[in-house]
């Protein structure tokens, strides 16, 4: 428990990247991403990566450290990250942990166990055979817990999820037991209308930086469309897109749907956690003096 790590959540497109990039630079921090599809290099647009400039000279961890061919798992994520908070913390610097993949952050955290279930392949090719809605109904069946948590258009996590409840009975709850750094956890709480507005906007964005392109590009990379649909959100909509199934008029209003889905259920891992301190974007001091206080009363700059 000494080593101090300051962690950023929320959900997506609350203003964790600005807010952390600001904190670093005032607490004397580096950051290190939890972000499970920033890790892959090129999915840049879609993943709304930042960029050298935004980062400000802030040092980035565990951003393109993955080819998108390849899966990079929690355990992956939970190895590198315990990498880099010893580089840090040896140089003196404040880890920051920030982004919104709650489970990859729990994992680090609270050292979670990853359930150790090897693949059935009988099941997999079973379950290969239905579709991401008859997949979804019997995991809200066998497990509405992890349901209400999982994105019900990823057909590979919900091969996986559900193929550990036919091994262990049910998905493991990530209960929240002592965690192994002494971490101050902020959240970022935005109310729904300006969430919604924020995800719109930068939707927007997205698609006039070239997102559609992107997935062009990646595919014509060697990217499978089975490989897309698994990075989940715009990378499926998209996907669709491309493949002709989505006129572009639907691109934004489906995308938008599916953010505001993905920022509920990241909302509804986040509210049970009770270790996490929740702040408004707009109450900054406030956020630096409960950083302060968690440092001891030193500023680190």
């Amino acid at each position: 428990m000494e080593t101090k790590i300051l962690t950023i959540v929320g959900p997506t497109a609350s203003g964790k990247t600005s807010l952390s990039i600001a904190l670093a630079k005032r607490f004397n921090g580096e950051i290190i991403s939890a972000d499970s599809r920033q890790v892959y290099r090129r999915l840049d647009i879609g993943t709304e990566k930042v960029t050298p400039e935004e980062m400000q000279d802030v040092p980035h961890h565990l951003i393109d450290v993955a080819d998108p061919q390849e899966t990079f798992t929690v355990s992956d994520f939970v190895a590198g990250a315990k990498k880099a908070i010893l580089d840090i913390t040896n140089r003196d610097k404040l880890p920051i942990l920030a982004g919104g993949s709650g489970f990859y952050i729990d994992a680090l955290l609270y050292n979670i166990d990853i359930p150790h279930v090897p693949p059935d392949q009988q099941l997999r090719e079973e379950l290969e055979k239905l579709d991401t809605h008859d997949l979804f109904e019997q995991l809200i069946k066998k497990d509405p817990k992890r349901a209400s948590t999982i994105d019900p258009h990823n057909k590979r996590r919900l091969i996986r999820a559900l193929e550990i409840i036919e091994a262990l009975g049910s998905v493991p709850e990530n209960t929240h037991n002592k965690m192994i750094y002494d971490s101050c956890i902020i959240g970022i709480q935005t109310e729904s209308e300006k969430l919604a507005e924020r995800i719109r906007s930068r939707l927007t964005d997205t698609v006039n930086k070239g997102l559609v392109e992107e997935v062009r590009r990646l595919r014509a990379e060697g990217l499978t469309w089975e490989r897309l649909y698994e990075f989940g959100l715009e990378y499926r909509i998209v996907a669709d897109h491309v493949q002709g199934k989505i006129p572009e008029s639907e691109l934004v209003p489906k995308m938008m749907t599916a953010l505001q889905q993905y920022a509920k259920r990241q909302m509804t891992w986040f509210k049970r956690n009770q270790d996490i301190e929740w702040f408004s974007l707009e109450e900054r001091e406030k956020i630096e003096d409960r950083i302060n206080d968690f440092l001891g009363g030193s500023t680190r700059t």
